[in-house]
């Protein structure tokens, strides 16, 4: 995989993770709203010409190792990272 850089941008209450692909232009992202202490993980997209890279993976291992450096929960909604979740069991210790 070439390189991929995840960087984070929150304004109050919502923010989103950017995977920046080292041979693209394209981004993906994924999105969420906080309540109550707890990041809600409401939306991933990565455009086709990223795809079958692990981006995905990579936004939702970003948001884990987050949660666990600032401790707050994650509450996975989008489908995506519901599956994430599901596949890895180690990540309970921050799912709301």
């Amino acid at each position: 995989m070439v390189g991929v850089t995840i960087t984070k941008h929150e304004k109050e209450t919502r923010g989103e993770y950017i995977a920046h692909v080292a041979d693209s232009d394209a981004v993906g992202c994924l999105t969420w709203v906080e309540r109550d202490g707890v990041h809600f993980a409401d939306h991933t997209l990565v455009p086709p010409e990223i795809g079958n890279r692990g981006v995905a993976m990579r936004l939702v291992e970003a948001m884990v190792a987050d949660a666990r450096e600032n401790q707050f929960k994650v509450a996975p909604v989008c489908s995506y990272v519901v599956a994430a979740f599901n596949r890895h069991p180690d990540w309970n210790d921050v799912r709301a």
